[in-house]
């Protein structure tokens, strides 16, 4: 089986706290199957997660690759920096190659990421792990509106793998785009240094500081 879709949903903020993850696989079968986990605190959900696996064709599939690719790997970049934005935790520990565009920039933007950290001790990061680990970015790398004055949270996310990613860089190409009603979407194209991995959206709530 491989993955193919992890859709997640954000019940609530997630604390810096002791967490309880249970999994289940909720519809099984030959080709197809259907798994649900949950992050809870304190036995209170905070986070519900669906995914479908698909099993890997026994036959050989002539390949169709997506025809646009992602920008070289840069050789060398300025540090990506996060105006406004609470740089520990997650951001530094990532490492930000940014192509073009970046927070302090409003608009879309093309940059290349390798977490650092692992989720398990001893254990190294897949290329799945990585690009799920980094897809929950393209809302901030590609902002529309000053962080400094907004807050856009996304309540969801959706990642669409055509390709399981390899290698340590994941590049997020991302667009966001906001409405006077206070919804946005993000939408973040995803690759590895061989090409287009899959796609990511995130459902936007916009509001004033």
């Amino acid at each position: 089986m491989r993955l193919a879709r992890v859709s997640v949903d954000i019940l609530r903020p997630i604390p810096v706290a002791d967490l309880d993850v249970s999994a289940r696989v909720r519809r099984p079968g030959r080709r197809v199957e259907l798994v649900t986990a949950e992050l809870s605190v304190a036995a209170e959900p905070v986070m519900q997660m669906t995914a479908w696996r698909v099993a890997v064709s026994d036959a050989e599939v002539p390949a169709v690759p997506e025809a646009d690719t992602p920008p070289p790997l840069p050789v060398a970049a300025e540090p990506l920096r996060w105006p406004g934005a609470h740089a520990d935790g997650y951001l530094s520990a990532v490492d930000w190659l940014p192509v073009r565009g970046a927070p302090g920039i409003l608009g879309p933007a093309q940059v290349w990421a390798r977490p650092l950290a692992t989720l398990i001790e001893g254990e190294p990061l897949s290329g799945i792990q990585r690009c799920l680990l980094l897809a929950d970015s393209g809302s901030g790398v590609s902002a529309s509106l000053d962080i400094r004055r907004w807050s856009f949270v996304n309540v969801d996310l959706t990642v669409l793998l055509h390709r399981h990613p390899g290698g340590e860089w994941i590049c997020l190409q991302s667009s966001t785009v906001i409405d006077g009603d206070g919804m946005g979407m993000a939408e973040t194209a995803l690759s590895d240094q061989r090409g287009r991995v899959g796609r990511a959206l995130q459902t936007l709530v916009v509001s004033g500081r």
